[in-house]
């Protein structure tokens, strides 16, 4: 991992321990908008939805904690649209009416943004797309999704020994990022010699739909016959790992299964040998990222370099593969979350055998 991501992780784990006082610097915390003082720097933190658990244990602390150490005039107001489209329409609209000038947007559908970017530009704010791409917009920032896709696609195929049956659970066909992962994963699995026995694209990622397809398919299948699963986040792989060991299968049978956003409870499983990797993406490197920019933009300051990707400037991050032999050299040692985060009583067995202490 390189030094800048080592920094911007450990700025960004700081950052969450000092999130409580955020208030105090003009961050806004009502999950509505709401408490807007009409001031010209305010900036709009528009997230899709909250069964990730990324977006409020990360994402937003991260984005608010920086905005308020660069800018203590700017204010953050934030919404949350609960994989709801109508709801987040309503939403840009709410910050358009509170004054925003930058509108930071993690779209439910990137696809169908594109009416909330016009409306936002259109009343002279800038839109930043967060995470998950949109056309049109003034700025792009988020990590090489296809790469996460083949990576994760690659780990599968050399854990199975490139052979076998899989199940793919994919990302939501409403996410821009989700078609980017799965084509990324196919990538590495079409010709591997690995075969796709059922593929399903979950509609909001929901780890409970996941558990549900996964058990549909253990009444078509015998357990044997599935010998991995391509899930494409760490959600996902909860619900998959629920289904085959409430189908009978033994935690130490399970199959190789693949995640991502290096949940605390996917690492767990990880180093609990329940699931092989997750892809880990430095979301403070994301989030705080979004914020520079974001006050720059409010301030009129120069923003840097950028990339094009379809278009639109960005930043583009690279991601991480996380396995049980460097859970201590990634997550641990950004201090993305501690070794007593992790090591609970359940995985101290575990967590010994995998050097953390």
């Amino acid at each position: 991992m390189s030094a800048t991501l080592h920094r911007y992780a450990a700025w960004g784990a700081a950052l969450l321990i000092g999130v409580a006082g955020l208030s105090a610097c003009g961050a806004n915390d009502s999950e509505d908008g709401d408490g807007g003082d009409g001031g010209d720097q305010v900036i709009a933190l528009l997230l899709p939805e909250s069964k990730t658990t990324r977006y409020e244990t990360f994402d937003r602390p991260l984005f608010e904690g920086k905005v308020a150490e660069l800018c203590g005039e700017c204010e953050v107001v934030y919404y949350n649209a609960d994989q709801d489209e109508a709801k987040q329409t309503q939403q840009v609209d709410t910050a358009i009416s509170e004054g925003a000038s930058v509108i930071v947007l993690d779209p439910v559908n990137g696809a169908g943004a594109g009416g909330m970017v016009r409306t936002a530009q259109d009343s002279g704010a800038q839109v930043i797309a967060y995470d998950r791409f949109i056309d049109d917009a003034d700025y792009y920032i988020s990590f090489d999704n296809e790469t996460v896709g083949r990576m994760q696609g690659e780990a599968l195929v050399e854990a199975m020994g490139d052979q076998g049956g899989i199940l793919m659970l994919n990302g939501a066909p409403t996410d821009p990022n989700a078609a980017q992962f799965k084509a990324g994963a196919h990538s590495a699995i079409d010709d591997s010699g690995v075969k796709i026995l059922e593929e399903y694209d979950n509609p909001d990622w929901s780890p409970n739909n996941a558990q549900e397809f996964v058990t549909d398919q253990l009444s078509k299948y015998d357990a044997d016959q599935i010998n991995g699963v391509y899930a494409a986040n760490d959600g996902q792989a909860g619900g998959v790992v629920a289904a085959l060991t409430g189908g009978g299968v033994a935690v130490d049978q399970l199959p190789p299964i693949t995640g991502q956003d290096a949940e605390l409870a996917a690492i767990q499983r990880i180093l609990a040998g329940e699931q092989e990797m997750t892809i880990y993406k430095p979301i403070a490197v994301e989030a705080e990222k979004a914020a520079e920019l974001a006050v720059a933009l409010v301030n009129g300051d120069d923003v840097g370099e950028t990339v094009d990707f379809e278009g639109v400037p960005s930043f583009i991050f690279d991601p991480i593969v996380v396995t049980s032999d460097n859970v201590g050299d990634t997550v641990v040692e950004d201090e993305f979350y501690s070794v007593s985060d992790i090591c609970t009583d359940e995985y101290a067995d575990a967590c010994a055998d995998a050097g953390l202490s």
